[in-house]
């Protein structure tokens, strides 16, 4: 059954047990699906005012991207389940069985790609929630600030899961460069982050 037709009660009490998925990647999607979901409620609750018809053209365009991020986070809480299995299973290899080292090297590079493209897409879910907190209703401000705050910590969340994958790869090359990737990530998505939110958090004080 896909983890997406779990209810909230359902999927929390499998993350919390002892089972290998969901783990910190799909919850980091799913954290980050929420996020976009609350920029999507503040752009819901802008269109049709008066108020805001100058910029209506671009709530409509934030929604659109803001739906789009939404639903393939909630495809990725699947795909990294998916792609952690194989590897669990491949840990359980004996070390001098015959093509182990290629089928670990394999599970780890499909482990690694599911939380980086949660990443990707927070990322692009934290640029969203800066123009839904400047454009959108101020009465929604508060939703477009814990959205951020939801999408800043999935990317966090699924960056260790990046780094947990590529710190056992062979090969160093490809590690490094996803290593690379994550870092610039980081760097600039959690500055615009932490803009959005003190500027939120200025407004309401």
């Amino acid at each position: 059954m896909s983890m997406n037709d779990m209810s909230v009660r359902d999927f929390a009490e499998i993350l919390a047990a002892k089972t290998s998925v969901p783990g910190g990647g799909g919850a980091s999607a799913l954290v980050a699906a929420l996020g976009a979901a609350l920029g999507s409620m503040v752009g819901n609750f802008t269109l049709g005012k008066k108020k805001y018809a100058e910029v209506e053209p671009d709530i409509i365009r934030l929604m659109g991207e803001a739906e789009r991020i939404r639903l393939a986070l909630l495809d990725c809480i699947d795909e990294d389940a998916a792609a952690f299995e194989p590897l669990s299973k491949a840990y359980g290899i004996p070390k001098d069985a015959p093509g182990r080292d290629e089928t670990l090297e394999k599970c780890l590079c499909d482990a690694a790609a599911a939380p980086m493209k949660i990443m990707e897409l927070a990322c692009e879910a934290i640029v969203l929630h800066k123009e839904f907190a400047e454009k959108g209703s101020t009465l929604m401000v508060s939703d477009a600030g814990t959205g951020v705050v939801f999408c800043w910590a999935a990317m966090y969340g699924a960056a260790l899961n990046v780094k947990v994958n590529t710190k056992l790869m062979l090969d160093r090359a490809h590690a490094e460069e996803m290593n690379k990737h994550v870092d610039e990530l980081m760097e600039k998505y959690w500055k615009i982050a932490d803009e959005v939110y003190e500027s939120v958090y200025g407004r309401l004080c």
